[in-house]
């Protein structure tokens, strides 16, 4: 700054003298007193007034200028610009990136801890399911499954008696026969599980123990009929052989006794008790038992609780002629179905931790699962590992996937088989529209909907793990009416519900309607028109229905900067 203010002082110095060497004939004359001043100013500061007034004159112009320029930018005017409605093309496309990954891929873990005895191949190997790939020692492994088979034994054993229990919510009568000490049970009662509440005997037949001389042995079969004397009833009924028992019972007369089971059937006045006994006929002679015996129900039980619960009804009476299946107690067993679906679930999860061990035992000695290329190999003979290991990875790169998205506006067009254009690093690649999600996700207000696109890479010409361009035509249309898309608004009704409107110019249409207030201006003239849209690309959309071709529509004011 201070060199250019002497250049300034330099210059006025050089005009200084000029001024004064004018001749007087050459200019206005001054006025005597005016002119008798100035001179009587000291040069020195008269040249200090002129550098002055450069300066004033130097701010009034640029002072202008501003004025000017800010003066034509705030009093510009704006203009309405319009677009026609008339007939073209229009081709939707959706683009993007995403990983490139191998369509089949099967990773090997080893959960246990193990050595690594022997690997049997490398990184980048070519394998077919079933190619031996290593082999680890892990007794952990073993161990792993013995344990886990255990558990789901135990569990099976559990669930299989809790079901059996689970069938005495409806306590019944196994058996035909007669109801004994019985237990008194109201709606309410609490009940146990292996709580007696009854004794059932099955008087339906009845069995006697006769015991014979050894001198008839072999004269006396199963199944032979036999002739049962009651005294009780004065009467004689059949009977049959049920069981020969070659027992030795000694008798005080030495004698020497075997004994034989008979039964008969009952048809209602036999009880146990009774004195009866069993004679049968041998080559004429009459055999004779060694001594009377009483009558025994042929079975007795007792009638047990198998769950715990609360009694909803009973039906237990002494001496009550039951048949097989009779529902004698009902029991509401909530809580033995709770432990029933605990059961069930320890067994589920037991099952699953046997086919993880399993699979771990088996991985192991591990083969290749499916046919492909060994990645990401982390082992080698003699090494210790820890469990939870990931020792390989075997990935079929013959057909790659890659993850899209299309957005709601795009999606409807969108359906498996579709053609998709891909590059990656520039080498080009093609490729096929393989699912289409119904499952959106929302971001920014719009909905988009993932899709899965499939390639052949048979060549090995795309690489996994990497990203990769998509170009996808959604749809297309060469004759349609069509619009720039900033001339289309959606508007929401009163209702809550939208429409899409072009803003038509001239006079009112019929199909005009009334649209709240927006937040741009309208210029008077132009009448909101509903419009059905189709596709759209990133300058364009489908016109379906609303206007016709020729109709002029609003598209936006544009404000007229005046710098002149």
């Amino acid at each position: 700054m201070a060199e250019v203010k002497d250049l300034e002082e330099l210059k006025q110095e050089e005009a200084a003298p000029a001024m004064e060497e004018i001749p007087a004939d050459s200019a206005a004359p001054a006025p005597a007193g005016l002119k008798a001043r100035w001179q009587a100013i000291p040069r020195k500061t008269r040249r200090r007034f002129i550098r002055l007034g450069i300066l004033i004159l130097a701010l009034l112009v640029i002072a202008a200028v501003l004025l000017k320029v800010l003066g034509g930018r705030g009093g510009g005017e704006s203009q309405v610009v319009t677009d026609v409605v008339q007939y073209g093309s229009i081709t939707s496309t959706v683009q993007g990136s995403g990983l490139v990954k191998a369509k089949s891929s099967e990773t090997i873990t080893i959960t246990t801890v193990g050595t690594v005895t022997d690997v049997l191949v490398a990184e980048g190997d070519k394998v077919t399911a079933g190619t031996p790939l290593f082999t680890i020692d892990s007794p952990a492994a073993e161990t792993a499954v013995q344990k886990a088979r255990s558990n789901v034994e135990g569990y099976e054993k559990q669930l299989s008696q809790a079901q059996k229990d689970i069938a005495g919510l409806n306590l019944s009568a196994g058996y035909a026969g007669k109801l004994m000490e019985t237990v008194t049970l109201n709606p309410g009662d609490p009940i146990s599980k292996g709580q007696k509440v009854a004794v059932l005997s099955d008087d339906t037949r009845l069995r006697l123990e006769q015991y014979y001389s050894y001198a008839y042995a072999g004269d006396l079969k199963v199944g032979q009929t036999v002739n049962v004397s009651i005294p009780a009833l004065m009467t004689s009924i059949p009977g049959r052989v049920e069981a020969v028992h070659m027992v030795s019972r000694i008798t005080p007369e030495g004698s020497k006794l075997f004994s034989a089971d008979i039964v008969v059937d009952n048809e209602g006045a036999l009880t146990a008790d009774m004195v009866a006994s069993a004679t049968t006929t041998v080559n004429g002679e009459t055999v004779y038992p060694y001594e009377a015996g009483k009558l025994e129900y042929y079975r007795t039980g007792d009638l047990v609780s198998t769950v715990d619960g609360t009694v909803i009804s009973s039906n237990l009476v002494d001496y009550l002629q039951v048949t097989p299946g009779q529902v004698l107690v009902r029991i509401d067993g909530e809580e033995s179905e709770s432990q029933m679906f605990t059961i069930q679930q320890n067994l589920d999860t037991a099952r699953e931790e046997l086919k993880t061990a399993e699979e771990n035992l088996a991985n192991c000695s591990a083969k290749a699962p499916i046919d492909g290329t060994v990645i990401g190999l982390t082992i080698q003979p003699g090494d210790e590992i820890p469990a939870n290991t990931t020792v390989v990875t075997i990935s079929d790169t013959s057909t790659v996937v890659i993850s899209a998205t299309v957005d709601e506006r795009n999606i409807s067009y969108v359906k498996p088989g579709m053609p998709v254009d891909l590059s990656q690093w520039g080498t080009p690649g093609f490729g096929t529209v393989e699912t289409v999600s119904l499952s959106s996700t929302v971001s920014n207000g719009v909905a988009s909907y993932p899709i899965t696109i499939s390639a052949d890479n048979s060549e090995g010409t795309l690489q996994v793990n990497s990203y990769i361009d998509y170009t996808l035509t959604a749809s297309e249309n060469d004759n349609c009416l069509v619009l720039p898309l900033q001339c289309v608004r959606t508007v929401t009704q009163e209702d809550g519900t939208t429409l899409n409107v072009v803003f038509v110019k001239g006079d009112r249409p019929d199909n005009a309607v009334e649209t709240p207030t927006l937040s741009e201006e309208i210029p008077d003239g132009f009448w909101a028109v509903p419009v059905e849209i189709g596709i759209s690309d990133n300058s364009n959309v489908e016109i379906k229905s609303g206007v016709e071709e020729g109709t002029e529509v609003f598209t936006q004011i544009q404000s007229l900067q005046a710098w002149g």
